[in-house]
């Protein structure tokens, strides 16, 4: 508080905690320490209304701020309460946290004892659940036991019961009037009936069992129920008159009989009886007939009507007119149909041949057995769903038919794969008969005419026959459609039956150009067998020369013929395409990767005939610019590019080499331009007009040339140019008239060689070898010009 004397002693002043509570308002608190010392600041709107200030006193500086003690005092002790209020907090605050520190601890220490205490319920909980457990095993236990003990008198007292009404049969011989009420009461025939027939088998049985003595009173102990086997069958004589009355058709008896033998075992044994006694499955020379019509004696040709015929519909008749329960009846009789009737034709027709040792084609081969194997499905198919119309009951009809044929269906992939490879190696083995028969025959045509060396191979791909192999698979894939509906299961079987088409024509491909490119291998090699240095004499040259030529014209065929088997590869490709995107894409979309998977495996086969093809091409560039090189060799000779100086004007026309060389590649690219397309032909003729520019280049590296023969160059050159124009690739045409400039350096004067480089600059290294080629290089002093030309 404010002492005595202190400027700030008289001014009110009080600081609470409560002052900073809630909405603390700096301004606020400032304003209530000073409204009483500068009373004429105040907003208030009387303040218009205040006295002026008195007047300065003469003689004195008038002050500029006169409260301006109070406030500082006032400000200073308002400071000094303000530290005291923070002491005051800072210490409230030390209190609370140690009051929050003990208060943690005990909250650390209670939780820490409910873990112990719920751990330990936990390990209660198991223990009673473990309890629980084991008693719930142990009641039932008792359960059981407590249910084999009930079984146990219930069969008891129906052993009794059998028991006493045995002894009663077992009476008196023929006496059946002294029976219990139940084999008298004729509401409770069916009751009756069942318990006969129990006795029935039961001493029936034991008869059986004793009637061959085996030791001493064996013999005596059947003979009390030998009365007992008489009587009841005595019983069931009324009952046995079912069989008659069925050979008779009097079909309301049979529906009398039928209702009592419906309470043996429900009827099950009645019903299976009647039905194994019908002609259908017992008699031999209907089963024979069946047989002979539905294989006959040109194969399977029979229709559900051969099987399924009045003989089913009128037992069907006669059975709803019989049996209680016709529906179930119906149900056997059908799947003793299918089960011996059509089984047994089967067996005859479906002989399921051997893979280690596969029948041969001359007998039908695989394919007869899975083309029988197909439409015999499809006719059991056909039968099974007249049945049906016909009536089965709760009979798994389809079930049942798809076991008939399960055996075969296991293992048909393999079948028809095996099939299909039969069918190529088949095809193959007569393709390559033809292709001998015929090379012999063509070939001592040949060795007679003398022109053996000019002979191409005969065998050529065919897209026939690659269309015959997407036939076959074709065939293949509507079997397989048939015989499995699953789309899994279809899109599996697809895809193996899919991949050796891809096998197949893949091998059958690269084979095919694999014989083309030999071709050009023999060319090759005839070409390096007769190639001949200098310095021989004009007789062995002339005879080099001729088998040259022939070594050419083979070449030329061979080139034509692998363009031919590339075009025919790319026509086959693209029937092979064609049918995946038709038939096989859509059996594979519905099943999670099977497309992608078929999709890679396409590739991969078509990037084995697109290698083999690739490597042909190249040996095509190959056979071309050794005949290219061969016709530079023999037909440029020196004089073309230096004219003697005899006065006669240039030549302008293109040189012999020149006119022989285009004349050639028109030829023989004809095929080529034909049997590309697309991408294959732009890089093959690129890769051909490298090859041209680079040998030409090569090739003039030997000649000197004059000004004359600088323009004589230069008209080649714009010959070689035309030509290659018709190759459609930018970066050849550039190449061929960048050869036309550098031409140029034979033909201007030698100190305006530095102007020929100026727009072209790319040229420069290039034209400097040819410059050295002017036959005035040394006299004109042109070397010494290089350099200022090379160094710009």
């Amino acid at each position: 508080m404010p002492m005595a004397g202190d400027p700030a002693a008289a001014l009110p002043l009080s600081l609470d905690l409560e002052d900073f509570k809630g909405d603390f308002s700096f301004d606020a608190l400032f304003g209530s320490l000073v409204d009483e010392l500068l009373p004429e600041y105040r907003g208030d709107d009387d303040g218009a209304s205040a006295p002026p200030p008195p007047p300065p006193v003469l003689g004195a500086a008038p002050p500029v701020f006169p409260a301006v003690d109070e406030l500082l005092g006032l400000f200073k002790h308002s400071c000094k309460e303000l530290v005291d209020l923070r002491r005051q907090i800072d210490k409230r605050l030390q209190n609370l946290k140690k009051e929050v520190a003990v208060q943690d601890a005990k909250h650390r220490k209670t939780l820490g004892e409910l873990e112990k205490g719920v751990d330990g319920l936990f390990d209660s909980f198991a223990r009673l659940d473990s309890r629980i457990s084991s008693v719930g095993q142990t009641a039932a236990k008792i359960g059981d036991h407590l249910q084999s003990a009930e079984s146990q008198r219930e069969t008891a007292s129906q052993t009794i019961d059998l028991i006493k009404y045995l002894m009663e049969f077992n009476s008196t011989p023929g006496d059946l009037m002294e029976l219990s009420p139940l084999f008298s009461d004729d509401s409770r025939v069916a009751e009756a009936a069942s318990i006969a027939q129990k006795l029935r088998s039961f001493a029936e049985e034991d008869a059986g069992r004793h009637g061959v003595p085996s030791a001493v009173g064996s013999a005596n102990a059947s003979r009390g129920l030998e009365v007992a086997v008489a009587n009841l069958q005595e019983y069931c004589n009324d009952l046995a008159r079912f069989d008659a009355a069925s050979q008779r058709r009097e079909l309301s008896t049979m529906a009398e009989c039928a209702k009592i033998l419906s309470q043996f075992n429900r009827g099950t044994s009645a019903m299976q009886h009647y039905v194994a006694t019908r002609p259908m499955f017992i008699d031999v020379e209907i089963m024979n007939t069946d047989i002979q019509v539905v294989v006959g004696d040109e194969g399977l040709q029979a229709d559900s009507d051969s099987i399924a015929d009045d003989t089913v519909k009128r037992e069907a008749t006669t059975i709803t007119a019989v049996f209680p329960s016709p529906n179930e009846v119906m149900a056997i009789l059908v799947q003793r149909v299918l089960e011996q009737r059509v089984t047994t034709i089967l067996d005859r027709l479906l002989i399921k041949p051997s893979l280690a040792s596969l029948p041969p084609l001359e007998e039908g081969g695989l394919l007869q057995y899975l083309r029988v194997l197909a439409v015999a499905y499809d006719k059991t198919k056909v039968l099974a769903k007249e049945l049906q119309s016909i009536g089965c009951g709760d009979l798994d009809i389809e079930g049942l038919t798809e076991s008939i044929y399960v055996a075969h269906k296991d293992e048909y992939t393999e079948f028809e794969q095996a099939s299909l490879r039969q069918l190529y190696q088949s095809k193959i083995g007569v393709l390559r008969a033809e292709a001998k028969q015929q090379s012999e025959s063509t070939g001592s045509i040949g060795r007679a005419k003398g022109a053996s060396l000019t002979t191409p191979p005969q065998q050529q791909i065919s897209v026939t026959v690659v269309t015959e192999f997407i036939r076959w698979n074709e065939e293949a894939i509507s079997r397989c459609t048939l015989l499995f509906s699953q789309p899994t299961t279809v899109a599996a079987n697809v895809r193996s039956i899919f991949a050796c088409l891809l096998d197949q024509v893949s091998q059958y491909l690269t084979e095919g150009l694999d014989r083309a490119r030999d071709g050009l291998n023999d060319a090759a090699t005839q070409r390096d067998k007769f190639s001949i240095g200098a310095s021989v004499s004009r007789r062995v040259a002339a005879a080099a020369a001729s088998a040259q030529d022939a070594a050419a014209t083979a070449g030329e065929i061979s080139f034509k013929f692998f363009m031919i088997a590339v075009q025919r590869c790319a026509s086959s490709i693209a029937i092979l395409q064609q049918y995946f995107s038709n038939t096989i894409s859509r059996l594979l979309l519905p099943v999670d990767g099977a497309h992608p998977s078929a999709c890679e495996d396409m590739g991969s086969a078509v990037s084995v005939v697109e290698a083999a093809a690739h490597k042909g091409l190249l040996q095509c560039i190959d056979t071309v610019m050794a005949e290219v090189e061969r016709l530079l060799s023999s037909e440029q000779k020196a004089t073309d590019y230096r004219s003697p100086d005899d006065g006669a004007a240039p030549d302008h026309r293109p040189t012999n080499a020149c006119i022989r060389i285009v004349a050639y590649l028109s030829r023989v690219l004809e095929v080529a331009f034909s049997a590309l397309e697309g991408l294959n032909k732009q890089s093959f003729l690129t890769e051909l007009g490298n090859r041209m520019h680079k040998g030409l280049l090569n090739h003039w590296q030997k000649f000197t040339f004059s000004p004359s023969g600088g323009l004589r160059l230069k008209r080649d050159i714009t010959e070689y140019g035309e030509f290659v124009r018709s190759f459609n690739a930018p970066s050849i045409d550039e190449k061929f008239e960048l050869l036309g400039i550098m031409a140029n350096v034979f033909i201007v004067a030698p100190e305006s060689l530095s102007s020929l480089f100026e727009g072209t600059p790319s040229i420069r290294k290039d034209a400097v070898r040819f410059i050295q080629l002017r036959d005035d290089y040394k006299t004109a002093k042109i070397a010494s010009m290089l350099n200022s030309i090379t160094a710009e």
